[in-house]
């Protein structure tokens, strides 16, 4: 798990004969999903984290058909997303997004929590933690960074800032689960200027 000061701590994993439920649904996610999040106090959500990283494994474990979802990328792109299910109202991202060898993404937070299951290939997660200064506000410091591959599952509180770059020789494909973005507060970085914009 990451947290808002750039810190990777190791989490249990569980047992993964624990987990074996067959058939499990992606519908039976959503709702397990759901449940988790009504249980938590408002304000509280991360600490749910646990039990949706449990819940993550279990789908990436049980669903070959969330192994077969890939988003269609052309030669001319360099990454691509797949949105699982999106409903009006419905307060949660459910992706799966593709990422073509060296690509590398902005370094930004997500303005919520989040939770990435590596499906396909290796990532390696850059992680920076806000070092304001009087003149500089939006002031990061790069702290360290964590290569995730294939079975890894890594989890970002809303405050996390991170960027991400496939590298190995095959796409990187992700799942992704997201809490609800809350807008003013998802920002993208510039290390160089001290800056930060709106994501």
């Amino acid at each position: 798990m990451v947290t808002a000061i750039g810190q990777c701590h190791i989490c249990p994993t569980p047992r993964e004969w624990d987990l074996l439920e067959t058939p499990y649904y992606f519908y039976r996610f959503l709702t397990e999903v759901e449940d988790s999040l009504k249980q938590a106090p408002p304000g509280q959500q991360c600490d749910g984290l646990p039990i949706l990283r449990q819940l993550v494994r279990k789908l990436v474990l049980n669903s070959y058909w969330l192994r077969t979802q890939r988003p269609v990328i052309s030669q001319s792109m360099t990454a691509a997303i797949l949105n699982l299910y999106d409903e009006m109202g419905y307060p949660l991202t459910v992706q799966i997004e593709t990422l073509v060898p060296g690509v590398l993404s902005p370094i930004h937070n997500h303005g919520t929590w989040g939770i990435v299951a590596v499906l396909q290939g290796q990532a390696q997660n850059t992680l920076w933690r806000r070092a304001p200064e009087p003149d500089f506000p939006d002031k990061i410091v790069c702290v360290t960074e964590k290569i995730v591959e294939y079975g890894d599952i890594i989890s970002f509180v809303p405050e996390a800032i991170h960027c991400v770059q496939a590298i190995g020789e095959e796409p990187l494909v992700t799942f992704n689960l997201y809490g609800e973005t809350q807008g003013q507060q998802r920002f993208e970085f510039d290390p160089i200027s001290h800056q930060a914009k709106h994501y």
